[in-house]
């Protein structure tokens, strides 16, 4: 049997809610967690309930962002029209650059 898993506010969380995914879509929301610093479960629950999604800087954090970034460059690279972009990109780049801001505001 898995561990309990409680939120934050030490809410036992008991229910499962599931979806599909494409792989592509799949792999947004996994960059777009690892971008925020949160896992995959805090961030859906979050997103889905509309909640301000708040990065906290840390090795982790950095590290994804930097990840990231570099892909998203070799993709830029590879591109020869700007009409080529896809929206997933469109979203890492979004994301990023939220992060990015947050991160100069010190948020």
């Amino acid at each position: 049997m898995s561990r309990k898993n409680c939120d934050s506010c030490n809410r036992f969380r008991s229910r499962t809610v599931a979806f599909r995914v494409s792989p592509e879509e799949y792999d947004l929301i996994t960059c777009l967690a690892h971008i925020s610093g949160l896992t995959k479960q805090d961030y859906l629950i979050n997103r889905a309930l509309q909640r301000e999604i708040t990065v906290r800087g840390s090795p982790r954090t950095y590290k994804a962002l930097k990840d990231r970034l570099a892909e998203v460059l070799t993709e830029l690279q590879r591109l020869e029209k700007v009409s080529e972009v896809t929206l997933e990109l469109s979203a890492v780049i979004l994301q990023i650059t939220d992060t990015l801001s947050g991160f100069s505001r010190g948020e």
